[in-house]
């Protein structure tokens, strides 16, 4: 069975990427930085047959015109990287986000010269989420080039992280806003946002993947909907919008009762494996693939069916 992980990460640790997240991860920057041999063997002890490639840079949409050029380098050392190992890497491409313009130059150029298959963009930019008119003509490029965009959490800006999780026991605040809960829920909320503003309706063409089982949305999507839509500015139902208009990956996320609830929810076309290379074991990512209760077609959708019909692998 072939097996496509689509949110794989990378630091390029000679670039200077601005605010870049390997200072705070030492014992992974190596894995990080690794886009050759080793990362191939990794991928191979675990059955991995293909990587999508990305940037670990949220500062990089923060860092005004210095940005546009990080973001070049970046994604030139990734299509380094695919070009280098034929069929066993793609790439998504970081951009610069906060300046729009240049974003959407960078993504046409990734895209249309290197092949690239969608761009990962990180939380909020400057306090600003992605239904902000600024950020229209970005997910104007991605509907129209027929890539999609992969929403991927970020660290909360100052104002939120001082509210919620200051005043915890040590290490704890960093970690709750984060990969322990925080960023997850503020994803999910991120996706409804781009329905009840009506932005996903004045990008019908827009596909937007989110990783961690659906960031708390298989959960919470009926809630939403029940409750949303007397509000919501959008042409479709919350719950219809986001079915038609996102989908998820199983990153990070190797236990049965999520995928169970993802299933239920967005069902098994709607569903990607990655393993969130390197801060989950390969290993144990696929393993849990192959071992889930599911049957055999649905199996090969989420390895790799889905991600050849929306990547083009």
């Amino acid at each position: 069975m072939r097996i496509i992980a689509i949110e794989e990460h990378a630091f390029p640790k000679d670039l200077d990427l601005p605010g870049g997240m390997g200072s705070g991860m030492p014992g992974v920057l190596d894995e990080l930085d690794d886009l050759g041999e080793g990362r191939v063997a990794v991928m191979d002890a675990a059955g991995v047959d293909v990587q999508v490639l990305s940037v670990l840079g949220h500062g990089i949409q923060e860092a005004g015109a210095a940005g546009v050029g990080f973001a070049r380098a970046a994604n030139d050392r990734l299509a380094a990287a695919v070009r280098e190992h034929p069929g066993r890497f793609a790439a998504f491409a970081t951009l610069p986000l906060g300046d729009p313009a240049a974003a959407v130059e960078e993504l046409r150029r990734t895209v249309g010269e290197a092949g690239f298959v969608g761009t990962m963009l990180f939380g909020q930019t400057h306090g600003r989420f992605l239904d902000d008119p600024e950020f229209a003509p970005v997910l104007a490029a991605c509907a129209e080039l027929g890539v999609p965009l992969y929403l991927h959490p970020a660290p909360p800006p100052p104002a939120v992280a001082d509210v919620y999780y200051a005043r915890l026991p040590e290490g704890a605040g960093p970690t709750l806003a984060t990969a322990g809960w925080g960023w997850h829920a503020e994803t999910g909320m991120h996706v409804l946002r781009l329905v009840v503003t009506g932005t996903f309706d004045a990008h019908p063409d827009l596909r937007i993947v989110v990783g961690h089982m659906g960031e708390n949305l298989p959960f919470s999507l009926a809630r939403a909907d029940e409750r949303l839509n007397h509000a919501s500015r959008g042409e479709r139902s919350v719950w219809r919008t986001v079915l038609d208009q996102v989908v998820i990956t199983t990153a990070g996320y190797t236990t049965a009762p999520p995928l169970v609830c993802a299933l239920a929810t967005f069902g098994p076309e709607r569903i990607l494996f990655s393993v969130d290379h390197p801060f989950a074991d390969s290993r144990e990512a696929t393993s849990f693939l192959t071992d889930a209760a599911l049957d055999e077609a649905d199996r090969e959708r989420i390895a790799h069916g889905n991600a050849e019909a929306l990547l083009g692998l």
